[in-house]
Order: structure tokens, then sequence, then C-alpha cells
């Protein structure tokens, strides 16, 4: 993603107003590695701009997608989660604590076999890898204290 100062001049140089709410949410996501939802950009925001509305937090995150500078991921935690990274990578996701990390992967050689593509042309590929990060292995989680494991 640009920096904020880039973000500004895209914003402006495609007719778009610079608010002081958009340029928030700018800094907030830039350099963001964590691929927040729309809810904790808000509640990042809101520490700094109390008034600041979860309606104009998704309008500034519609207009950065729009223009290409950050990807809606749904990693299947429950959320549409922000990646301001737009390289192409892939994911890893902690099945615990849904927390998200980008990884890079060679899927140049990964192929689908002719029998199961349905009549599809393949464009793109997406993978996510799912687990348990480190910090959640290392406090128990309530289902396996009480004898079912996750």
């Amino acid at each position: 993603m640009k920096t904020p100062e880039q973000l500004t001049d895209e914003f402006r140089s495609n007719g778009l107003k610079i608010t002081p709410q958009r340029e928030l949410v700018f800094r907030i996501l830039h350099g963001n590695a964590t691929h927040p939802t729309a809810e904790t950009v808000h509640a990042t925001a809101l520490e700094t701009m109390p008034m600041l509305s979860l309606k104009t937090v998704y309008q500034v995150l519609h207009d950065l997608r729009a223009l290409g500078e950050i990807q809606v991921i749904d990693v299947g935690t429950g959320a549409n989660r922000f990646d301001p990274n737009v390289g192409e990578h892939h994911h890893l996701v902690c099945d615990r604590c849904a927390a998200v990390h980008d990884v890079t992967l060679d899927t140049s050689e990964l192929a689908l076999p002719k029998g199961q593509r349905h009549g599809f042309t393949v464009t793109d590929v997406e993978v996510t890898f799912r687990g348990v990060c480190a910090p959640c292995r290392a406090v128990p989680c309530r289902a396996a204290r009480s004898g079912v494991v996750a």
C-alpha cells in the first residue's frame, strides 16, 4: 500500500475529497500487517477521532479497494479482513485467535486436475493455511481442558 501522502495524492487525482477521517484510516492501514477488520480499524480510529462512524470507515475502505490499494479477504474468521499488501501472497490463519499472516508461496506448479475443472478456466489461486499460532498453543483452550481436542 502506498504511503498516506501518496494515497492523499491518488484520492485527489481521482476526484475524491481528502478529509481528516480518510487520512486517519490511511495512517492506520499503512504498514499494518494484521489484516484488520473494518471494526478493528474503526476502534483504532476512535482513539484519535471519537466521533468517526463505522460507516465512514467502510466507505474509505471501499474507496481504497476500488483504487486497488487494499484487498478484501475472507479467511473464514467471520468478518472480512482488509489487507494493504496487494502483492501476490497467501495467508496463514490461526483457528483460535483468527490472526492472519502473509506467506509467500510459489503456486506456478500447482494445477487443478482436468477432471476437476468443471469447465472453468483457472485465473487465480488462493491458498490459506490453517492451524494454531504459537501464542495460542502456549495457552490451552477451554475445549482441550475439558477433554475435547479442537
